[in-house]
């Protein structure tokens, strides 16, 4: 087994840099774990890490489901497979434009391997959100229309949808981050998910979770066979568009 990994392995980069930057700069999806269990006081950090992330309003209404049950990861194991299959016969079966085949080629074998050995995942971490119904009154609904305007109003009508969903995700993925960032600088292995999303209300089902609760993210965690490593990003000089698009 893998043993905790040293902070100073994650600060190894540029000395004038926070350890911050040298962690997320090898934090590499990590699909390939190792079948030993992570111990719960570890998991209890992953999830404070997560509380201390930012939630609209300061609502705080998340909750984690953490699965560590091997029956229950075997339970899980048929789902994950017909999940995996679904996005690697559509949206996964080409590599995307301007990403080399090889690469792509390596990132399928591991998402494979996930899949094939995911009984014997270690830990789970499915993020939990239920956003209150909205309290708006005739007046503030007026005040609303005339801030945003006769045109602005029609538009966020036919957006509200998609708006509600990321009001609900900007709640969730910032402390998802914090996890993330969280178990690499422990040592651990982790990547984020959304393709139970395909099967949700059988996720939810076989994990017990209110219909009324919705799900962000499943998260495979425990230790990495293999080394953390740079990330291959696009240059910040390739995407920032400075005062204008």
């Amino acid at each position: 087994m893998n043993t905790q990994a040293t902070l100073s392995e994650a600060s190894a980069g540029d000395a004038t840099e926070p350890a911050l930057f040298a962690t997320m700069s090898t934090m590499r999806a990590m699909r390939r774990l190792q079948p030993d269990p992570v111990p719960d006081e570890l998991l209890d950090q992953l999830i404070q890490a997560a509380v201390w992330g930012p939630s609209g309003g300061n609502m705080q209404r998340y909750e984690y489901v953490v699965v560590t049950d091997p029956e229950v990861m075997a339970e899980l194991a048929p789902l994950w497979k017909r999940c995996v299959d679904a996005y690697l016969a559509t949206t996964g079966k080409y590599a995307p434009v301007g990403m080399d085949e090889a690469a792509y080629g390596r990132m399928v074998a591991a998402i494979e391997y996930q899949r094939d050995h995911f009984a014997e995942t270690p830990a789970l971490i499915i993020p939990c959100y239920r956003f209150p119904e909205p309290r708006i009154e005739e007046e503030g609904l007026q005040r609303y229309a005339e801030a945003l305007g006769a045109e602005g109003t029609a538009r966020m009508g036919r957006i509200q949808e998609r708006f509600s969903a990321l009001a609900e995700g900007s709640c969730v993925y910032p402390g998802v981050q914090n996890l993330l960032l969280a178990a690499r600088g422990l040592g651990l292995a982790a990547n984020i998910t959304i393709w139970h999303l395909m099967l949700e209300e059988e996720w939810k089902a076989a994990l017990g979770i209110p219909e009324d609760m919705n799900t962000f993210a499943a998260i495979p965690v425990g230790w990495p066979r293999g080394n953390f490593g740079p990330v291959s990003r696009r240059p910040v000089a390739e995407v920032v568009h400075r005062n204008r698009w």
